[in-house]
């Protein structure tokens, strides 16, 4: 294994609606407890934070971790199951998945490391499948097929792709993971793809997340519309109309 190979973890939470129902002061220290923990992983590994409110009803948070080792991502779980928020809250998709140069482009796979301003406002992810009938090809049949796949992908200049790989290390075979600043340039990259042939070999790739990009307080304060407060001053419960 001669290229530097990272992990890389991604957990989506769903919280029980009973969390809200504390005092705002105990859902203060258990989004903190939380925070805490994601900022020390953060000191010397990869973390980002993405909130799915609005975009799923089967999850409201992301985190998406990558580390050298399994141990620091290990540890950083058990310290978030240590916190408040996870006693209100239960994992609804949980994905492990390797980083490595890929067999079918020429140019390396952009490196899962913190760079500032490299993050863009959406993340969009989904476990893939292939079908097997697509490992029984020879190695110049698959490098044609994605010779394809691949210019088609770069003609959408806004998006940018991070394939992890996952055999053996969980269920699904690949994590695929689109940063994109417009979603619907992502719909119409989607679009294309599906008419090329690569697309005929593909078993599975669902379900897809839209992420929101955020630091971990904002997710956090998302959760039960904190930042959305204090950033009118209005009374959670009060009742906006629109004007007659």
């Amino acid at each position: 294994m001669s290229e530097s190979r990272n992990y890389v973890k991604y957990t989506f939470l769903k919280v029980d609606p009973a969390w809200l129902r504390r005092s705002s002061e105990e859902r203060a220290d258990d989004k903190r407890d939380f925070a805490a923990a994601c900022r020390e992983f953060a000191e010397e590994h990869y973390l980002r934070a993405y909130s799915l409110v609005g975009t799923r009803g089967d999850c409201d948070l992301m985190v998406r971790c990558i580390a050298r080792t399994l141990d620091p991502i290990h540890e950083l779980h058990v310290l978030l199951n240590q916190s408040g928020l996870m006693r209100y809250a239960t994992v609804a998709h949980s994905y492990l998945a390797m980083t490595k140069e890929s067999p079918y482009s020429d140019e390396p796979d952009r490196p899962l490391e913190p760079r500032a301003g490299a993050d863009s406002k959406y993340l969009i992810v989904y476990p893939m499948w292939k079908k097997r009938e697509w490992y029984r090809l020879p190695a110049e049949e698959r490098m044609r097929v994605m010779r394809e796949h691949i210019e088609v992908a770069r003609r959408f200049t806004g998006i940018e792709t991070n394939t992890a790989y996952s055999f053996g290390l969980d269920d699904q075979e690949f994590v695929v993971a689109f940063d994109a600043d417009d979603p619907a340039e992502f719909l119409d990259l989607v679009h294309e793809l599906r008419a090329t042939e690569s697309s005929a070999y593909t078993e599975s790739e669902t379900p897809i997340f839209t992420c929101i990009r955020s630091s971990v307080e904002r997710a956090l304060d998302a959760l039960d519309g904190e930042h959305a407060v204090r950033a009118t001053g209005r009374d959670p419960g009060q009742v906006v109309r629109s004007p007659a």
